[in-house]
């Protein structure tokens, strides 16, 4: 097929389309099917979103359940020596005391990390050391130091 045939047979299609989307109930029948599909994606949207919602309230116990695996370690550790910690470490845990609660975008901005995920990584390093525990409130983590 030429590039004269093809444009003539695309000019057809486009005519027939145009003339068939003059008619009000096909026009109508769109409709209804884009509001049905619409119907269904909300519904896949809200189910999403309630397993998410789920999901957080899964990571909020299991830091719960963390922060009292490390508690009991800690009260049954106490005759231990604090343990030796990376000199930016102990710059986080000075910064930790200071702010009293952090979050890993705190720690970000401060020591001027490239991604969350670093200073995260460092906060949860020292969390399972026992020289700061971490609280979520809501989606934020917040780790405090430890008394």
């Amino acid at each position: 097929m030429d590039g004269e045939e093809e444009f003539v047979q695309v000019t057809d299609e486009f005519r027939d389309i145009s003339t068939k989307l003059k008619d009000p109930i096909l026009v109508g029948a769109l409709l209804h099917r884009l509001t049905q599909e619409r119907e269904s994606t909300n519904l896949l949207l809200r189910e999403i979103n309630a397993k998410l919602d789920k999901i957080d309230q899964l990571e909020s116990k299991i830091a719960q359940l963390e922060n009292r695996t490390a508690t009991v370690q800690n009260g049954t550790n106490q005759n231990q020596q604090p343990p030796l910690l990376a000199e930016v470490d102990q710059e986080i845990v000075a910064f930790v005391k200071k702010k009293s609660a952090v979050c890993a975008e705190d720690v970000q901005t401060k020591f001027k990390y490239k991604g969350k995920n670093a200073a995260s990584s460092r906060l949860n390093k020292l969390c399972a050391l026992g020289v700061v525990k971490k609280t979520q409130v809501g989606k934020k983590v917040f780790f405090q130091p430890v008394k």
